[in-house]
């Protein structure tokens, strides 16, 4: 039997940052991977003399008042990181190229151009205005959601007129807001913004309240950064941190059950029981229910299906580059869908090609391709046919010579629950839905006593900002449940 204060199951960014903040409180963390490498879908490994991403790719957060920047001030952990001069450029269906810059005004201009003046300016300044508002937002009120009186009270404490002001944001949809300034007739724009919220809320515009689809939409009007050898080096100073101040991250060491006692929780792993004061999943809520089956009752109403829920379908690529390009993030929208899938658009991440850390051979470079995958459980199809279709659109809009592929591997909704242990390999987070208001979310607390919870079933599909943000949050609210 060992002991731990806090014992946390899966080692994914909202893990990370709540172990590092309470190991730096003085609190004995143990964090258990079932994987052979930290992180979960925000990680690298290596494989055939190439170091390709496990899922994001795409890195924001850092800067005044942003997540990541808040945790790293807190610890004094240290990043080395790239920031973008381009964030993305987007292959529209119709053959058009925009670029997403990051300047506000420089990207107003480039919107008006590809997709026409009206309409344009108003739509995107009424987006920066909200996105603004979420992340200035989002430090202010880390009792959020509130679920009892002490929540209510540090909300209350922490209320501004602002929020009161801009309250209303989360009873529209983005598909309103198109609407409301005459977008929704324009077909290259709206799909480019259901495309665009893929990415980051895991829906389509008539789902995504306008609050979180706003902060979704402006993700390339943030610094975006790239970290030299893969997103694993996000990881590896977190896990560093903890460990350096007493804790324990311990891969290849998966969870099987969790049972409550009198003094907290009896955790059996795959190769010891720990006796723990505290618990942190960092696992999606489907998941944490099978393992502890006695707070199945409270939260069976927040349990997704497969088919509300996306998968990916992956495709990791060595090559020989036969031209440069100006950013490592491409977007390229589908003039039909993936047969078998219906996916409409792939999303494409190169190496930086001042990274020379992530091939083994000099001129070599990697790619990591992605796309939606829906109903996981249920939707199968071949990975050859949907290697050779992604390869047929990534040779015809020129990112690469069949020739020049020096190795390639694909995954699909099994190769991600081997990889991530989620239920039928479910990534990216629990889409949003407009019926599911902000306040609706699962919150940070499991069982009204000292479970808790992190990750993006807690904060869904805002990315590595709101995995971050759920840590920092599920660490404030034990801290100040138990006066530690």
């Amino acid at each position: 039997m060992k002991n731990t204060q806090v014992l946390i199951i899966g080692s994914g960014m909202g893990a990370l940052v709540a172990g590092a903040m309470l190991t730096k409180k003085g609190l004995k963390t143990t964090v258990l991977e079932q994987n052979y490498l930290p992180g979960g879908c925000t990680s690298a490994y290596w494989r055939k003399g190439f170091v390709f991403e496990t899922g994001a790719t795409t890195l924001v957060g850092l800067g005044n008042g942003m997540p990541l920047q808040y945790v790293l001030d807190e610890t004094g952990i240290e990043l080395n990181a790239r920031r973008l001069d381009l964030p993305m450029r987007v292959h529209l269906s119709n053959g058009l190229v925009c670029a997403r810059f990051e300047d506000r005004e420089q990207w107003i201009k480039e919107a008006e151009r590809v997709f026409g003046a009206k309409g344009q300016r108003q739509f995107w300044e009424e987006c920066y205005r909200v996105s603004d508002f979420v992340w200035e937002t989002s430090l202010k009120q880390l009792s959020f959601p509130p679920n009892n009186l002490s929540d209510l009270i540090e909300a209350v404490k922490n209320a501004s007129l602002k929020q009161v002001k801009y309250l209303p944001h989360v009873f529209k949809t983005v598909e309103g807001v198109v609407n409301r300034y005459g977008l929704h007739t324009n077909k290259a724009f709206v799909d480019f913004v259901n495309e665009q919220l893929l990415i980051s809320a895991q829906n389509h515009m008539g789902e995504v309240n306008f609050m979180f689809g706003a902060a979704a939409l402006c993700y390339t009007n943030l610094p975006n950064y790239y970290i030299d050898g893969g997103l694993i080096n996000l990881v590896q100073p977190f896990v560093d941190y903890i460990e350096s101040n007493g804790g324990e991250v311990n891969l290849r060491e998966g969870v099987r059950s969790v049972v409550k006692n009198d003094r907290g929780y009896e955790v059996e792993s795959s190769t010891a029981v720990y006796k723990t004061e505290f618990l942190i999943s960092d696992i999606p809520i489907n998941n944490t229910l099978e393992y502890f089956p006695e707070i199945k009752p409270k939260f069976e109403q927040q349990l997704m299906s497969s088919d509300q829920l996306n998968s990916a379908f992956q495709l990791g690529i060595g090559f020989k580059p036969h031209r440069s390009f100006d950013t490592i993030h491409h977007q390229i929208h589908l003039s039909s869908p993936l047969e078998g899938i219906g996916s409409k658009s792939i999303f494409i991440s190169l190496n930086h090609p001042d990274d020379l850390s992530r091939t083994d051979d000099e001129g070599l470079a990697v790619m990591s391709v992605s796309t939606h995958w829906q109903n996981p459980a249920y939707l199968t199809y071949e990975t050859d046919k949907l290697t050779d279709a992604v390869i047929d659109v990534l040779v015809e809009k020129d990112f690469l010579k069949r020739d020049n592929i020096v190795y390639q591997h694909s995954s699909g909704p099994k190769s991600w629950q081997k990889w991530t242990g989620r239920k039928w390999g479910g990534v990216g987070g629990y889409p949003q839905f407009d019926h599911i208001k902000p306040w609706q979310m699962l919150g940070a607390r499991l069982d009204g006593h000292k479970a808790y919870q992190v990750g993006d079933t807690v904060y869904p599909g805002q990315g590595i900002p709101g995995v971050t943000l759920s840590g920092i949050i599920a660490a404030k609210k034990l801290l100040r449940d138990w006066s530690l």
